[in-house]
């Protein structure tokens, strides 16, 4: 009997009486079948005795199909031993039956079985055991750990993110803090398997979290699914997700694999090898992962490696806006009027620079001046503006504007916080300067650059400082080729390679 049966039809069932919402609320996209079984063929080594660690099982089927793996091995196991973490009620039943099928198929081929169901939280859980009190006596470690974790954000007041922060992990979401304590549970050359979220590979939130998991474990392989649509389609979920293979404790291979697929047919995979220099940078404090798929991509990779010029080599910096709207709601005007001040959205660009204000716009185009809205606003100046986050649907990740002071007269301006901009020390920038930034920032190679380490659609202001951009020179002589718009975008590539090309 095909062990991910039963497990895959109480998704089915789960899935189709209970509203994503709710499922949403806990984190909790069940696995389908052929991932669970993609995922279990990831597991390398053949050892006597197997420990299997699935915290947050949902339905079983991560377990289900390591057990099924192992048993058709031409190397089996002597045995093998599942503990599973999972404490939603509806699935509980389902993963129980699935447990005595795990045990039943272990019989028929002679393998020693075991397996426990914890119904309790895992982090709490598996704090204790890594830590010094009673529980942390009973030090058996896994071999293999397989997981689907809960993709929730943490609140920085709950006592789990409290416990966390005091056994020294820092971070913001339960997948990052299940997959870290996970690691921490596995023997000495323990395998890890899971399926994350894509955004833990760059920004600062998962900074503390990246840098932990590839000092201790060796990364082997990343699976990226080229739709976002794929991975968890009953669940509507558009996130970009990745499967991660890691070994603990051992050394890092010179090279890791890259794999691609466009749906759940894993036979029609797409593989390379990446030098693991070309996944995590040399030298990058912050262990960003970048997943170069294609000789493209090493292409990209080579074309950006030509700019060495950092912000603070330009004298400039990068913020998020300040106005966060509904915050400021009191102060904010729908046009125009005496004592105002411009007020800045995304809605606001047009041909590469800021159109304001906008006729018949559906966001309010002023904020008062005022003590209160003092430190939200900065002086009028050139400034270059990206969209922080970009709709599924558009085709490009970096959308940059400048905001021309010319044309918008105004003392202060207030930009809203779905912005970023790029700023002298708080103030404006000359004119062709950041024209040229703005250009490069709208160039076809800066956002295939931006892609290949970033997994969701929000630009933030540290992805933006952590780039290399061409010199001050270069950008001035970009800023040339702009005069009452931007150029479309096969003319901004052109002239980004005529004036920062390779000459050599």
């Amino acid at each position: 009997m095909d062990l991910l049966c039963p497990a895959d039809k109480a998704r089915l069932v789960i899935n189709g009486t209970t509203c994503r919402r709710s499922r949403s609320e806990i984190g909790q996209f069940l696995t389908p079948a052929p991932i669970a079984r993609f995922m279990a063929s990831l597991f390398e080594r053949n050892l006597v005795n197997v420990r299997i660690l699935d915290a947050g099982a949902g339905a079983g089927a991560l377990f289900a199909a390591s057990v099924q793996s192992f048993c058709c091995r031409d190397h089996k196991p002597k045995s093998i031993e599942v503990v599973a973490f999972e404490n939603d009620e509806r699935v509980l039943p389902c993963l129980n039956e699935v447990m005595e099928f795990c045990r039943n198929t272990c019989e028929q081929v002679e393998i020693g079985f075991e397996g426990t169901i914890f119904k309790e939280d895992f982090i709490s859980a598996s704090l204790a055991q890594l830590g010094d009190g009673l529980f942390a006596q009973e030090r058996k470690r896994f071999t293999h750990a397989i997981l689907n974790p809960p993709y929730k954000k943490i609140n920085g007041q709950t006592a789990t993110r409290k416990m966390l922060s005091a056994a020294g992990m820092e971070t913001s979401n339960l997948y990052a803090a299940f997959v870290w304590l996970a690691s921490r549970l596995l023997e000495p050359s323990g395998e890890l398997v899971a399926i994350t979220p894509r955004s833990f590979c760059n920004g600062p939130y998962f900074r503390r979290f990246r840098k932990a998991l590839l000092e201790s474990m060796s990364l082997r392989r990343v699976h990226v699914f080229n739709s976002r649509k794929t991975a968890f389609s009953d669940d509507a979920v558009l996130q970009e997700n990745v499967i991660f293979h890691a070994v603990r404790n051992e050394p890092q291979p010179r090279h890791v694999q890259i794999s691609a697929s466009e749906g759940l047919d894993f036979n029609m995979t797409t593989m390379r090898k990446a030098p693991f220099e070309r996944v995590v940078l040399p030298g990058d404090s912050d262990a960003f992962i970048h997943l170069v798929l294609d000789g493209e991509g090493d292409t990209v990779m080579e074309r950006m490696a030509r700019f060495e010029t950092t912000l603070g080599d330009l004298g400039l910096d990068v913020s998020t806006g300040r106005v966060v709207d509904f915050r400021a709601s009191e102060y904010l005007r729908s046009k125009p009027e005496n004592g105002t001040a411009p007020l800045v959205y995304p809605c606001h660009f047009e041909n590469g620079f800021v159109n304001w204000p906008l006729v018949n716009g559906k966001k309010p185009d002023a904020i008062m001046l005022s003590k209160q809205t003092l430190d939200l606003m900065i002086a009028s100046g050139y400034y270059v503006l990206t969209k922080r986050f970009t709709a599924k649907e558009e085709r490009r990740r970096v959308v940059a504007a400048i905001y021309d002071p010319h044309r918008i007269k105004a003392t202060s301006i207030g930009l809203e916080n779905h912005l970023n901009y790029y700023h002298a020390r708080g103030q404006g920038m000359p004119p062709s300067l950041a024209k040229g930034l703005a250009l490069f920032l709208n160039s076809t190679l800066c956002d295939q650059y931006f892609r290949l380490f970033s997994g969701h659609t929000q630009v933030n202001a540290t992805d933006l400082r952590k780039m290399r951009y061409p010199s001050r020179q270069e950008l001035i002589r970009l800023g040339r080729h702009i005069k009452n718009r931007m150029p479309d975008q096969e003319s901004i590539d052109t002239i980004l390679e005529k004036e920062c090309g390779d000459n050599e």
